[in-house]
């Protein structure tokens, strides 16, 4: 039969098998002196330790007794670990307290160019940082991709938007006058735009009219030549023409074409010669520089500067007026001119709106 287990006995609890009669012998405590007492020191705390002895021997036989039991260790159990929520009096609950996660509590590593707010790498393609989400549009290496036209001209002066907190920069010295300087460029060819509108609408007008031919009320000449009156210039037949009835180049010699009402022209034909047959052009001086003096209903004069060239058939230009009641052709100078020929024009036609576009 097994005997039952013994109770562990504490070190300082009196052994239960000893009685009282059976008491250890008593022995007097022996003193160690210190390594560098001297020997009269030993001998006086020898002598002073036999004299005690008799007075504290039941003290130092219990101690004696206590220092020979084995210390056990304490096995009370362990306390339980403290639960993640305390307990709480009921109808009183209390959430868990959000735990905060370190910002490098990333498992993945990335390699590619740091972030240029919180320096940590990232793959070239990503647009935004890993850990911090700022832009990574202003990565160092990386060019910045060019704005749209219609942002740079709205964006005109503005420069990056400072963080919250920072003073903006202040725009000194010449840039902010060349910004003036646009500003009143541009103020100007609006006052300037809203100002001529309507000659602006009646310019687009007459790109895309169409052109009729019209013909002058009257005709007049400086001088002619015979039987080759200035009116031959407006009779729409070609082979008939004009001519001062002097030689050389007729520098100063004019002929005009009158109207009864004030008229719209947009453009001009000139035959040089005599005829639009190429064989005839070295028969007759041709024209090569002429002044078109035109005269408006309210009395203004313009003068407009018609170059031609040495070729046979009419020659078209642009020639925007409007309220025209007469245009004088001058001569300034000819091509092949001698002793024996005269400058001669064929024809000269003018054109204006059609009627089915509007006048």
């Amino acid at each position: 039969m097994r005997e039952p287990a013994r109770e562990p006995v504490r070190a300082d609890a009196p052994d239960p098998e000893l009685d009282e009669a059976d008491t250890l012998p008593t022995f007097p405590p022996v003193v160690i002196p210190p390594a560098d007492a001297s020997p009269a020191a030993s001998a006086s705390a020898g002598s002073s330790g036999s004299s005690g002895a008799s007075g504290s021997a039941d003290s130092d036989a219990s101690a004696r007794a206590r220092a020979l039991l084995v210390p056990v260790a304490d096995q009370r159990a362990a306390a339980p670990p403290a639960p993640d929520v305390a307990p709480v009096l009921p109808g009183m609950p209390a959430a868990p307290r959000p735990r905060v996660q370190a910002p490098g509590g990333d498992q993945t590593e990335e390699t590619g160019p740091p972030c240029p707010w919180c320096q940590v790498g990232n793959r070239p393609d990503r647009h935004f940082c890993r850990r911090c989400g700022m832009s990574l549009a202003d990565r160092p290496g990386v060019p910045e991709a060019p704005l749209p036209w219609w942002r740079r001209i709205w964006s005109f002066g503005e420069g990056p938007v400072p963080w919250a907190g920072d003073r903006p920069k202040l725009r000194r010295g010449i840039g902010r006058i060349f910004t003036w300087v646009a500003y009143g460029l541009a103020l100007v060819l609006v006052i300037y735009a809203a100002f001529n509108v309507g000659t602006a609408w009646n310019a687009a007008r007459d790109h895309f009219a169409k052109r009729a031919q019209i013909t002058p009320d009257s005709a007049a000449a400086s001088r002619s030549f015979g039987n080759h009156p200035p009116k031959l210039l407006f009779d729409k037949v070609n082979n008939s023409w004009w001519g001062p009835g002097i030689s050389g180049d007729a520098e100063g010699e004019w002929v005009e074409a009158g109207f009864k009402e004030p008229t719209r022209l947009l453009d001009i034909l000139i035959t040089s010669g005599i005829s639009t047959k190429a064989p005839d052009l070295a028969e007759a001086a041709l024209p090569h520089r002429m002044d078109a003096i035109i005269t408006t209903s309210d009395g203004k004069k313009v003068t407009r500067h018609i170059k031609l060239d040495q070729v046979s058939g009419p020659q078209r230009r642009k020639f925007r007026a409007q309220n025209v009641i007469s245009v004088r052709f001058v001569i300034r100078s000819a091509f092949n001119v001698g002793d024996d020929k005269q400058v001669s024009i064929a024809e000269i036609e003018f054109f204006t709106r059609a009627t089915t576009s509007g006048t």
